[in-house]
């Protein structure tokens, strides 16, 4: 390459990087994307709007819900990890998606260690033990005899791999036996948990408690190792017979790997401050969730830590990868 060339080539290249300083700078410029990989109606979607419009209120644009549901929420994953990685795609996701799936699938076209980033942890909280009001068990422990009864009778929702494997965890220390019957998202297999199609399910307190004050559902005990405090009244699984377990459910936000470090900070600092704002605050612990706030790095501390504490239970249960 001659001087010329080599002197065209740099003032292109540092043009491009200037452009993308002045553009990263600028951020954001038009609206952003954020992809719910669950249907509809879910703690999930939400969590999006809830979190969403004041996210699009402090980076003054528009956000867009994109709801891709999908069993085990594996394709709007996918389609966030394949975005470009400009801060214009992002993801809410459930811990499952990261945690979970790469030890329940034997086939994932996601890696959630190369594809995507942490932005930061939303909240925190244990699941509610749901049943149909029909069902003849006031209590874990009635519940379990039943269950013991009727070993391969009774049947229960799955919205994804992490309650799919959570109630895996709990049959196991209860030693029952019950069907489970697959939903892309929670709004579906609310519906027909409320009309008694399905007997139990390990339900999100967001979407919950509404239905149990309502007397939709009776709610059997919380997953958490402490009582939730928008249902003191109801007992952990732990006090009701089956000593230590504990089943949580977080939400996070991600972005495609390779967003610039910038906008990552930007978002997270954003995020932060929206998680506790009073108003979203009282949502969340008026739902029995824990508002978070994570740094990228805490959050990613805490993927590593429970895919391990994850692989350990899949090995100990016998779950066979499907």
């Amino acid at each position: 390459m001659n001087h010329q060339s080599a002197v065209a080539a740099a003032l292109i290249l540092t043009g491009a990087v200037s452009g993308a300083m002045a553009a990263e700078g600028k951020y954001p410029t038009r609206s952003i994307r954020l992809i719910v990989p669950f249907a509809p109606g879910g703690p999930s979607d939400v969590l999006s709007r809830l979190v969403g419009m004041k996210l699009g209120e402090a980076l003054g644009q528009t956000l867009v819900v994109d709801n891709r549901g999908s069993v085990g929420g594996i394709l709007g994953f996918e389609i966030a990890a394949q975005a470009p990685p400009d801060g214009y795609t992002l993801l809410l996701s459930a811990n499952s998606l990261l945690t979970v799936n790469p030890h329940v699938y034997k086939k994932l076209a996601y890696d959630p260690f190369r594809d995507v980033q942490p932005v930061t942890q939303l909240t925190s909280g244990g699941n509610v033990v749901v049943v149909h009001p029909s069902v003849a068990a006031k209590n874990i422990k009635e519940f379990v005899a039943l269950a013991k009864s009727r070993p391969g009778k009774l049947n229960y929702a799955t919205t994804g791999t992490g309650n799919l494997l959570g109630i895996a965890a709990f049959k196991e220390a209860a030693g029952i036996d019950m069907v489970p019957i697959a939903y892309k998202g929670t709004g579906q297999a609310v519906i027909d948990l409320v009309a008694g199609h399905v007997q139990f399910f390990f339900m999100s307190p967001l979407v919950a408690i509404t239905n149990v004050k309502a007397g939709k559902l009776r709610a059997l005990a919380v997953t958490s190792l402490t009582r939730n405090p928008a249902l003191p009244d109801v007992p952990t699984v732990d006090e009701s017979g089956v000593p230590k377990f504990e089943n949580i459910t977080w939400h996070s936000i991600l972005a495609p790997t390779g967003t610039p470090k910038a906008i990552v900070t930007r978002l997270n600092s954003e995020l932060v401050k929206i998680v506790h704002l009073p108003d979203i605050k009282a949502r969340f612990l008026g739902q029995g969730l824990t508002p978070v706030g994570s740094t990228p790095e805490q959050m990613g501390k805490l993927v590593r830590e429970e895919s391990a504490e994850v692989a350990k239970l899949v090995k100990r249960i016998g779950y066979q990868p499907q």
